[in-house]
């Protein structure tokens, strides 16, 4: 990954006929006819090895980890794509990288609603015992991880730059609660900087770690679109939540939905779809009736009739504010326990 023009392509169809060591023995001329360019030949010929060592001395570090394509701990789900990352840079809990994975995107400068809409989507599944993995960027990516994080759930954040390097900056702490309750993985060597092509290439990653993939808000040319078709592509199931055609946000995933993305209104809508993971590990995750309510939004929930209940209701039993009741009725929604019935009322499901 060290070689200039070497991309995951070249890596993979070099080796089919040659083991990596093999390389290195190779005349000029014989790597010429595999299709190098002269840049890629001289680094081969003349390796970098105070690099290549500081690579190596990386990995020797506590919880960071270089693995192979057939390096056991190498996810079997990201092998499956067409260009699977040669190397992956992991800082974090390695092993999360196999366990089943709901990726959450969507843009960088969401609404209010659809920040919190990702974050209580991400603590719920969370709680149903999936990895919540996204890409670290600012917004919806953000939203995700803290969700995860929020309800004591595990993340991974796939970037597009070295495992040593934050970006953006703003997530520097973020990235350290990740680091310690999940996983940061890039298939970048060590120092390497955010460039733009980086990100479409991290984006694969996303897609292809994952059982399936929500997209929470998302501007008609987003790069959560390419993401999105990624998923598609890989034959992951690719979930949207829908929203007001005159919302520009909502347009890319109404658009994902016309393509085949399956409409989400509630987290129970993505754990029928992915029962049979949920099923593998139910046990290792808190029953949903535990994890997903706190007393208080039980306590709301008990207040909600399965006949029209209004907000104004609910405050007035309550004493809490109407922005808190919303927030509140919001989660509960989410989570599948109320519906939104005309004259901005509720009424409860389960």
């Amino acid at each position: 990954m060290r070689a200039p023009g070497v991309g995951s392509r070249t890596f993979l169809s070099l080796l089919e006929t040659h083991a990596p060591a093999q390389l290195f023995s190779e005349s000029s001329s014989t790597l010429a006819s595999l299709g190098l360019k002269p840049a890629a030949i001289e680094a081969i010929r003349n390796p970098d090895w105070q690099l290549i060592e500081s690579d190596l001395s990386w990995s020797r570090q506590p919880d960071q980890h270089i693995l192979t394509l057939d390096d056991p701990l190498y996810p079997e789900q990201l092998k499956q794509i067409a260009d699977p990352p040669p190397l992956l840079f992991v800082r974090g809990a390695v092993d999360l990288l196999s366990r089943p994975q709901i990726a959450i995107v969507g843009s960088r400068n969401p609404s209010a609603l659809g920040s919190e809409t990702a974050f209580e989507f991400a603590k719920a599944l969370s709680a149903h015992g999936f990895v919540i993995s996204s890409g670290l960027a600012l917004g919806i990516d953000a939203a995700g991880h803290e969700g995860a994080l929020h309800g004591q759930g595990l993340t991974i954040a796939v970037v597009g730059t070295g495992p040593d390097r934050i970006y953006p900056a703003k997530n520097k702490n973020l990235a350290s609660q990740i680091i310690k309750q999940g996983a940061i993985v890039t298939e970048l060597p060590p120092g390497t900087p955010a460039l733009a092509h980086h990100f479409p290439r991290r984006n694969r990653i996303i897609s292809g770690l994952c059982q399936g993939l929500l997209v929470v808000e998302a501007a008609k040319d987003s790069g959560s679109l390419i993401t999105a078709r990624q998923a598609l592509e890989q034959n992951r199931e690719v979930f949207a939540i829908p929203g007001s055609i005159h919302n520009p946000l909502a347009r890319g995933c109404n658009a994902l939905i016309r393509e085949g993305a399956k409409l989400v209104e509630t987290v129970q809508d993505i754990i029928e779809e992915l029962h049979q993971y949920y099923q593998q590990d139910r046990n290792c995750a808190p029953t949903p009736e535990q994890s997903m309510l706190d007393l208080e939004q039980q306590t709301l929930l008990n207040l909600v009739m399965y006949d029209p209940t209004s907000i104004d209701d609910l405050v007035e039993k309550t004493g809490k504010s109407v922005e808190m009741i919303a927030s509140m009725l919001l989660i509960l929604e989410l989570n599948g326990y109320i519906s939104a019935v005309a004259g901005g009322c509720y009424t409860r499901i389960k």
